[in-house]
Order: structure tokens, then sequence, then C-alpha cells
């Protein structure tokens, strides 16, 4: 597989990243409000923007991140970005992230997402267990997982330094049995 797979929703299509997202990613990723409690500060220019795009085709290309764009199906407007990424083949494992532009907020399109997402991960690519591990302040990302089914699994205190603050890790996981019984009603 040269490319991710191209993923639809009822609203949204998962797609390759292109360098012509560059700006969009830009936007989104470069948002202090966005990124709050990412792992990582805000993009600061067009040309880290361009690099990024860069660096998750190429970390595709080693199959340690599988980051796709999330756009709206009707006009392609680029949202935000699903990633599955630390994928353990043997253990059938991956962790998840995800980050949508605040102007995208509150409309349940991460909630569609990860839907679309984990049917592919848990149905097509069988995996085992999907992790996740979100900053416990971040209200929004723990409440779209708990509501797909995560469940909290542990507290890491102090564990990530990023723009001039220690953050606190909440981890969780939704195995794909949960899953089952929650969107298929069958194992």
């Amino acid at each position: 597989m040269d490319r991710l797979p191209t993923l639809r929703t009822e609203r949204l299509v998962l797609r390759w990243i292109e360098e012509r997202d560059a700006p969009a990613l830009r936007e989104v990723f470069g948002d202090p409000e966005v990124v709050r409690y990412w792992s990582a500060p805000p993009l600061p220019d067009d040309a880290a923007a361009v690099e990024l795009v860069a660096e998750i085709q190429l970390l595709f290309r080693q199959r340690t991140l599988f980051q796709w764009g999330i756009v709206r199906a009707e006009d392609d407007q680029f949202l935000g970005t699903a990633t599955l990424w630390r994928w353990d083949v043997a253990h059938r494992r991956a962790e998840v992230g995800f980050a949508l532009g605040r102007k995208s907020w509150g409309k349940g399109y991460m909630a569609e997402t990860l839907t679309g997402l984990f049917r592919c991960a848990f149905d097509d690519w069988e995996l085992h267990r999907i992790e996740a591990d979100t900053d416990p302040r971040n209200h929004r990302s723990l409440s779209v997982l708990e509501r797909m089914g995560f469940r909290r699994e542990g507290y890491m205190r102090e564990r990530f330094h990023v723009g001039g603050e220690i953050q606190d890790s909440v981890v969780l996981g939704l195995l794909r049995s949960d899953w089952a019984d929650r969107f298929t009603g069958r194992r």
C-alpha cells in the first residue's frame, strides 16, 4: 500500500494528506487553543506545515504513523486529522490521536471520524486494542473517547513538558470486543 486507504462516513472523508493541505494543517496545528493539550507546541509558520506533511508521508512509508486528513465530503474542506501510531503488530494494538480545527468543534465530527477509523482498524486490520493518551484537563477529548467506549486505565503524573508547563496524562484503552459489543452488537 503506497497510500492510506480512503475511509468514508456519512459526512466525512478520511484521506491521504498532501502538500496542498499544508495551509490547512497550519491553521489547525498553529492554533494554540487546538494544541493546548498536545504534546508539541503550535506550528510556527507555513514552512513548518510543509515539513509536517513530508514527515507524515515519510513515517507512513516507514509504517510507524498512519495519519489521515479529515475533510467534509461535500466540499473537501480540511477539518483536522486522525492518527493511528505506535503500531505494535505482534500485539495488534495502536495508539489513536486526533485534532480538529476550532471551527469544527461541537458538530459531532470527531465521533463520526473515530467510528469510521475504528471500523477499519478493528474489522479490516484486525487490531485487538487501541490506546489513547490525553491530558486530564482536555475534557472534550476525554468525553469523545469515553463515548466511543474507551475506559480510563491509568494516570501518569507530569508526563509532558510543553509550552513551559508540565502536563499530566490519562491513559485509556478500547478493546475490539468492547467495540464490537457497543457498535455492531456482535463479537
